[in-house]
């Protein structure tokens, strides 16, 4: 499975990134899953369902299924937060893993920067962020910058970069 990551500031527009290259990726027969990193606050769960009220109760883990999907939420309970190399073992193969987020974390990355938000560019800081998606010049960047809102030629890169524009 290889394993690419999209990071950048908050409000970056990571997600919004994500939600265009999926289809593309998919329709270019990728086998593709997603791991975002989320807010510590953040709950899949509601009050009232069962499945929190098992959790407020106190199990350590709640597998919810239904014939269209399954979820399993684990309680850190003050324990460390996972790594990626472990909640990678939760996941079944697939062609391609993009991992949202994980700014930290050493695996190969694109930048998402947006000159509008007058934020610092990451990638001279992070050897590991291999390109940057901007919607517009980067002139601080070391790597190259590609155009943000063309999906296909950012779906090209990471299909070149992983090796898996030979195999789709």
């Amino acid at each position: 499975m290889k394993i690419f990551g999209l990071v950048g500031w908050s409000g970056s527009g990571k997600t919004t990134l994500m939600v265009k290259l999926l289809p593309e990726l998919v329709a270019r027969g990728v086998r593709v899953s997603t791991m975002k990193h989320a807010h510590h606050a953040f709950d899949v769960d509601k009050p009232g369902k069962d499945s929190f009220e098992h959790r407020a109760a106190g199990a350590s883990e709640v597998l919810v299924t239904s014939a269209n999907r399954w979820a399993l939420m684990h309680e850190n309970r003050g324990t460390p937060e996972p790594t990626i190399e472990e909640l990678i073992q939760h996941m079944s193969p697939v062609d391609l893993l993009i991992i949202e987020g994980f700014k930290d974390h050493a695996h190969d990355k694109m930048e998402i920067y947006r000159v509008a938000t007058g934020k610092s560019l990451i990638q001279p800081n992070d050897p590991l962020i291999r390109a940057v998606a901007s919607d517009g010049p980067v002139a601080a960047a070391t790597v190259p910058v590609l155009d943000l809102n063309d999906i296909s030629a950012l779906a090209d890169y990471i299909l070149d970069f992983t090796g898996l524009s030979k195999a789709a």
